[in-house]
């Protein structure tokens, strides 16, 4: 039963050494609206790319993301592109938005064994909002896009890939995610699952993937403020 709760129980993740975090729309909160940058420039390389006007565009850059797991790995399966073309101008944003979170920094800092970051962007991406927030500094590595070989979660592959790689032992790992589809493989892993939601929900634009109904089995937990989640599992008893 997933339990939208900003007080879980210490001993929920008292097994958890190795501790796994999205990035856009996970580290920040979703209100913060960062990734209406990258969206916006994603839809331009399409359009660019394939001589489309915009609304066309976008409507092909969301069935490549919805078909593909990325638009890039839509654009490359389909159009042969440079994924390192794509992520350098998608992420060619502007950083601002973001300001330092010590609450979120102390927390994470004080959460007991590794700490990474595993996103479907570029690992200058992570870096930047990483270190816009203040953070970047408690966590032990990135895995991103590339490293993935630009295979995106939700794929196994990719999981597989990351847990091999960085030796993540999945029972005592705990996955925290904006996007329910990609905590389906983290919870069959074994792995402790937290989705991050929207604050003030029924007043925040979201695409339908984005949505829970608050009852799927492969979520263990709901919250709308992470820094107040970790901090309840790393509070002095």
């Amino acid at each position: 039963m997933t339990k939208i709760d900003r007080t879980p129980d210490k001993a929920d993740f008292e097994h958890v050494t190795d501790w796994v975090f999205d990035l856009d729309n996970t580290l920040y909160p979703h209100h913060v609206n960062l990734f209406a940058q990258i969206d916006k420039n994603m839809t331009a390389y399409v359009a660019t790319l394939l001589q489309m006007e915009r609304e066309e565009a976008r409507k092909l850059q969301k069935q490549y993301y919805l078909e593909h797991g990325t638009t890039l790995q839509g654009l490359m399966i389909h159009h042969g592109i440079d994924p390192n073309d794509f992520l350098e101008k998608a992420h060619a944003i502007d950083y601002s938005a973001l300001t330092p979170q010590p609450e979120l920094g102390a927390a994470i800092k004080a959460l007991p064994g590794r700490k990474f970051i595993f996103t479907n962007g570029s690992v200058k991406h992570a870096e930047m909002t990483a270190e816009a927030l203040g953070i970047l500094e408690h966590f032990d590595d990135i895995f991103d896009i590339v490293a993935a070989d630009y295979v995106p979660k939700p794929a196994q592959a990719t999981y597989d890939k990351f847990t091999a790689l960085k030796r993540v032992e999945t029972a005592k790992a705990a996955m925290f995610e904006d996007l329910p589809r990609n905590l389906t493989v983290p919870k069959a892993l074994g792995m402790q699952t937290v989705l991050l939601v929207p604050r003030n929900l029924e007043d925040t634009v979201v695409e339908w993937w984005e949505k829970t109904s608050g009852e799927e089995d492969h979520i263990d937990f709901v919250t709308d403020d992470l820094a107040a989640f970790l901090g309840r599992i790393t509070a002095p008893d």
